[in-house]
């Protein structure tokens, strides 16, 4: 919960907003993004109900681990993003940044497995175009790496312009991240 700083009528006019970390409009973009992610999800689940032998087949080739694997890394790259903003609180910048370094060193290795992951399915003949369940795999996949990307973007800005505002604001969004991939993981991975 932000204290008062003497908020301008401008702060408060977001209402609940105002009292989340970070600034307002991340959590604008942030219900917009899962809104998204939301409606993909829905669509993956129609599609599943539609034709559930393909999907339970297709799923079977998907590298599982390599999907949990990158649900560690995120969840523990969201608890560096968190203990980056602690640091930042407590005017322990060297600190802070380690913890941002870390953070986007995490999403590189989620975008290194996830690579490592399509070049498996590429090579198997898995394509965006070879049946409804890879073609919503790679579009709701693809749509999180670039979250990922756009993420490990802003913690950099946020750790070299740093202030806890900021910190926030790009932790928030890097939090949605992680939840967008643990909501994604098992129902792409592993629903039947």
């Amino acid at each position: 919960m932000k204290e008062d700083t003497g908020a301008t009528s401008l702060d408060e006019g977001w209402g609940p907003l105002s009292q989340l970390p970070g600034n307002p409009m991340i959590w604008l973009l942030i219900i917009s993004e899962i809104a998204v992610f939301g409606a993909g999800f829905a669509g993956f689940v129609i599609s599943f109900l539609i034709d559930p032998q393909t999907f339970s087949h297709s799923q079977d080739t998907l590298n599982r681990l390599a999907g949990a694997i990158n649900t560690q890394v995120l969840i523990t790259s969201g608890f560096f993003a968190a203990l980056a903003v602690k640091a930042e609180s407590e005017n322990r910048t060297a600190r802070m940044r380690l913890w941002i370094a870390a953070a986007i060193a995490l999403g590189l290795v989620f975008l290194g497995v996830k690579y490592v992951e399509y070049s498996a399915e590429i090579a198997h003949g898995h394509t965006i175009g070879t049946n409804n369940f890879y073609t919503l795999y790679y579009l709701l996949t693809g749509f999180h790496a670039l979250h990922v990307v756009l993420g490990m973007v802003i913690l950099a800005i946020v750790g070299w312009k740093h202030s806890l505002d900021n910190l926030e604001t790009g932790a928030a969004f890097w939090h949605m991240v992680d939840l967008i991939w643990v909501i994604l993981f098992p129902v792409v991975y592993l629903m039947r």
